[in-house]
């Protein structure tokens, strides 16, 4: 577990601060005014920032994106090897789908299977735990944990409706 600081920065914003398991602070401030900078400490002196890279909301999104997908997958996988009978599967949302273009509560999936959808891919984007008005698009992927049969009958649902 990764202790993570918190500090008001008056007129500013917050800075979350960690040091990794190397011995490195990274901080990211983030600014009143949306702005965001991701800021790395001289190995030799905490205090001294050696690196500031500042990052646009655009920006500090793709990186959350690239840091969080592995992450996610990696805790669906630790997930099935606890839970005897637990799957998840990537479903593709084709072009022909009765929900492309409608929002994801319209199809009722875990209400009719009891499975639940814990993230869609969309294109490199991870949306993680997605509300039931988001729309899905053709080419989405969803993904789906629930038991064999339960994932099994969202497929159908995505495809057939």
């Amino acid at each position: 577990m990764v202790d993570i600081e918190q500090t008001a920065l008056p007129g500013i914003g917050l800075k979350h601060e960690f040091t990794t398991r190397s011995g490195r602070r990274i901080a990211v401030v983030s600014h009143r005014t949306g702005r965001r900078d991701l800021v790395i400490y001289d190995k030799t002196d905490p205090d001294q920032a050696c690196e500031t890279v500042q990052l646009n909301d655009e920006e500090a999104e793709a990186l959350v994106e690239l840091l969080g997908a592995p992450r996610i997958v990696q805790r669906l996988n630790d997930l099935h090897r606890e839970v005897e009978g637990l799957v998840s599967l990537q479903l593709p949302i084709p072009s022909d789908s009765p929900y492309a273009g409608r929002p994801m509560g319209d199809a009722r999936i875990r209400t009719r299977t009891g499975a639940s959808v814990v993230a869609i891919v969309r294109g490199s984007q991870v949306i993680a735990s997605p509300t039931p008005d988001l729309p899905l698009a053709a080419g989405d992927v969803v993904v789906v944990v629930g038991s064999r049969d339960s994932t099994s009958a969202v497929a159908d649902i995505l495809n057939h409706g």
